[in-house]
């Protein structure tokens, strides 16, 4: 295992739509392991390969005791609506509230390649539909109305200069 360095706004491959997971084997389990190895280390919820520099369909999350690898993810129902929170390891976790469904059901592929669908609410729902959208090439401050998006882009260009 594999501490990776987090891809950080605004690198291309954060735009990116994953490529599907065809392959299910020992290569695809070492990639999760540094993903949750990565994710603990910058003490996050969530990782999405596009997050480490690949643009595929996965991540990796543990968030409100869902531990899970979703390849190929998908919200397949949401309902419910939830303000609160959020920030991102790829944006310097520099918060907005951001609006999403209060409960999600995701379908996709476990390290076998096996279907699996699991539901959520709350916390862990936030984290299904906001790692789904790194997958797509999309981030949370995607949801924001731009006057908003451009505040949280600021403070994170303004905090990476005094690092």
């Amino acid at each position: 295992m594999a501490i990776r360095k987090i891809t950080e706004y605004p690198e291309k491959v954060l735009a990116e739509v994953g490529k599907s997971i065809t392959e299910f084997n020992q290569e695809l389990e070492n990639l999760c392991a540094d993903m949750f190895e990565t994710m603990y280390d910058a003490e996050g919820v969530g990782l999405a390969a596009q997050q480490i520099g690949l643009p595929l369909q996965l991540f990796v999350m543990d968030c409100e005791g869902v531990k899970l690898i979703a390849a190929n993810p998908e919200v397949i129902h949401k309902e419910g609506k939830q303000s609160g929170s959020e920030g991102c390891l790829s944006v310097g976790k520099v918060p907005a509230v951001v609006l999403r469904a209060e409960k999600a059901t995701l379908r996709a592929q476990d390290l076998k390649g096996e279907w699996f669908e699991r539901e959520a609410t709350g916390y862990a729902a936030r984290c299904f539909q906001h790692e789904t959208d790194h997958c797509n090439g999309k981030l949370f401050i995607d949801h924001l109305p731009k006057m908003r998006r451009d505040m949280v882009v600021k403070r994170f260009q303004k905090e990476k200069k005094w690092k």
